[in-house]
C-alpha cells in the first residue's frame, strides 16, 4: 500500500465531502483505540473543525489515559481540534433502572454493551446537530464488511466512513504515517463496551491478522487444499460471523406492497 498517498486521498475525500455537504467539520468519538485515533487525525488534517468526544461509561482507566494522550497531542498539532468529555456512566445506570429488571444472562450483558454504544451515538449526533458537523465513523474493513464487529445504530450509526476500506493492518500503517501515539499503536484492540479488559480477540476468537487472511481467502474464492487445522478453524469462524451479521451490512429490508394491492 502507498500509505502516504492513501492518507492524502482520505483527507481530500473527507474535505470534499464536508464542503459539498456544506458542513463545518467533523465529530469523532475517541476511545483510546487505533481506529478512532487514526480517524480523528485524518479529519484534523482536512483543516476543518474537529470535535473529539470522550464518552466514558465505567471505562477501563488505561483506555481513558490513551484517549486523553491522543487528544492532547492532536490539539498541540492542529489548531482546528477541540474536545469535550461527556461522562455517560450515570445516564447508563439511570437507563438500567428505567427498564424492567431482567435475569442476569449473557444476552443481557450483550444488550447492555450495545446500549453503551447507542448512548454514545446519540451523544455524537447531539454535538453534530449543534455545530453542523458530520459524525465520522471509525470502523475498518474487517469490522464493517467482514465479521460485522460493531453495534447496529451504535458505532455503526455514522454519516461517513473514512477508513472502512482499510484492513486493520493498513489502519496501523496509516496510523504510524500520521503520527498516532505509540501507546495506542501498541495497545491490544478493544471495543471498550464491557467495563473490563477483554480485547477484540477475546470476543471474536481470532486475531485481526487471521481475520484479514480469512476475508482475503473468501473474496478470492480460495480452496482449502493446503490449509492448516488452525486456518480451517479461523475460516469457519469468519464465515459464521459474516453470515450471522449480514443484517448489519445489508440495507434495511423493505416490505414492498404489490401494485395490485394498492
Amino acid at each position: 500500500m502507498q500509505t502516504e498517498k492513501v492518507v492524502d486521498h482520505i483527507v481530500n475525500w473527507l474535505k470534499e465531502y464536508a464542503t459539498n455537504a456544506r458542513m463545518n467539520g467533523f465529530v469523532v468519538g475517541i476511545s483510546g483505540g487505533i481506529d478512532s485515533a487514526l480517524t480523528s487525525t485524518l479529519c484534523a488534517k482536512t483543516g476543518l473543525r474537529v470535535l473529539c468526544v470522550e464518552m466514558p461509561i465505567h471505562q477501563d482507566e488505561r483506555q481513558v489515559t490513551r484517549a486523553k494522550e491522543h487528544i492532547k497531542q492532536l490539539k498541540e498539532r492542529f489548531a482546528n481540534v477541540t474536545d469535550v468529555e461527556v461522562n455517560l456512566t450515570d445516564t447508563f445506570e439511570q437507563m438500567k433502572k428505567a427498564v424492567p429488571v431482567a435475569e442476569m444472562s449473557e444476552q443481557l450483558n450483550l444488550s447492555l454493551a450495545n446500549t453503551r454504544a447507542r448512548l454514545r451515538m446519540s451523544t455524537l449526533y447531539y454535538f453534530a446537530g449543534l455545530h453542523k458537523y458530520l459524525v465520522a465513523g471509525t470502523g475498518n474493513k474487517v469490522e464493517d464488511f467482514g465479521v460485522g464487529f460493531y453495534t447496529k445504530y451504535g458505532d455503526g450509526g455514522v454519516d461517513l466512513s473514512p477508513i472502512a476500506d482499510l484492513m486493520k493492518s493498513e489502519v496501523y500503517a496509516c496510523a504510524a504515517q500520521v503520527g498516532v501515539p505509540e501507546s495506542i499503536q501498541k495497545a491490544a484492540p478493544t471495543d471498550g463496551l464491557w467495563g473490563d479488559d477483554r480485547t477484540d480477540e477475546d470476543q471474536i476468537g481470532a486475531t485481526y491478522d487471521q481475520l484479514e487472511w480469512a476475508m482475503t481467502q473468501d473474496e478470492d474464492n480460495s480452496t482449502s487444499d493446503n490449509w492448516t487445522d488452525e486456518q480451517h478453524r479461523v475460516f469457519k469462524l469468519y464465515k459464521k460471523l459474516n453470515t450471522a451479521n449480514l443484517h448489519k451490512m445489508n440495507p434495511i429490508p423493505v416490505c414492498e406492497i404489490p401494485v395490485n394491492l394498492k
